[in-house]
C-alpha cells in the first residue's frame, strides 16, 4: 500500500518545509520539536487526560512540521525494530486507535494512585504507558507525545517524574517500550517489561 505520508519515491515524511533531504529534515524536526517540548515543560496542556488530550499534545509539538499534527494516522504501520531482529510491534489497527487509546486513558484515570507504593506505581504505570504507546496513534512522533502525556499525568496525580532522566536516556526509553510491547499474535509473549519499570521507578521523585 502506498504511504500517503511520504514524498513520492522517498522515505521522507511530507513536511511543511517541503524538505526532502533526510539529514536536513531530521535537523529541522529536532530543532522545532525540542523548542515546543521545552515550552510544554513550563506550560503543560491541560485536559481530562483522555485521547483528545493526547492529540492536542501532538498537535502542539509537531505543528511546525506536519499539517496533520494532532490527527490520528489513517493507515496501518509497521516499524522494523533492531532489538527484535527486524520484527515490528503489532500496533493498533487504524480502526481501533481512538477506542484503544481511550480505554487505556480510562484505566489510568480510574486507578487509585495515592494508595500505591513507589514500586507498585512503577509497575502499574509502566503497564499503562506500554499499552498507550503500543496504540501508536500517529504516523510519527508517538514516543515523545506519549512520554509528555504520561509525565503530565504523573505530575497531576502527585508522583512527578524526573523528566530529564527520560530526555537524557531517550534511546533507552524507546527500546524499553519496544521490549515491553513485544507480544505477538503468532509468536506469543516475548515482552520484557523490567527495563521500563526500572527507569520509571528511578524517575519517580
Amino acid at each position: 500500500m502506498k504511504d500517503p505520508y511520504l514524498f513520492p519515491n522517498s522515505e521522507i515524511l511530507i513536511n511543511i518545509f517541503d524538505e526532502r533531504d533526510e539529514k536536513r529534515f531530521a535537523e529541522i524536526e529536532a530543532a522545532y520539536t525540542t523548542f515546543r517540548l521545552r515550552k510544554l515543560c513550563d506550560n503543560p496542556i491541560m485536559g481530562d487526560f483522555g485521547f483528545e488530550h493526547i492529540c492536542r499534545i501532538h498537535q502542539f509539538v509537531f505543528q511546525d512540521i506536519f499539517r496533520w499534527a494532532g490527527q490520528p494516522r489513517i493507515i496501518n504501520i509497521e516499524k522494523a525494530e533492531v532489538a527484535l531482529s527486524g520484527l515490528s510491534i503489532e500496533y493498533s489497527d487504524v480502526s481501533d486507535i481512538a477506542k484503544n487509546a481511550a480505554a487505556v486513558c480510562e484505566k489510568m484515570n480510574n486507578t487509585s494512585w495515592e494508595l500505591l507504593h513507589t514500586e507498585e506505581k512503577a509497575v502499574q504505570f509502566s503497564k499503562f504507558m506500554t499499552e498507550l504507546w503500543k496504540v501508536h496513534p500517529f504516523r510519527e512522533g508517538n514516543t515523545r507525545t506519549i512520554i509528555t502525556f504520561c509525565c503530565d499525568f504523573a505530575e497531576i496525580k502527585g508522583f512527578p517524574f524526573n523528566r530529564e532522566l527520560f530526555k537524557d536516556n531517550s534511546v533507552y526509553v524507546r527500546r524499553a517500550l519496544v521490549a515491553a510491547s513485544a507480544i505477538f499474535s503468532d509468536l506469543g509473549d516475548l515482552s520484557q517489561p523490567q527495563h521500563l519499570i526500572r527507569i520509571i521507578r528511578d524517575a519517580i521523585r
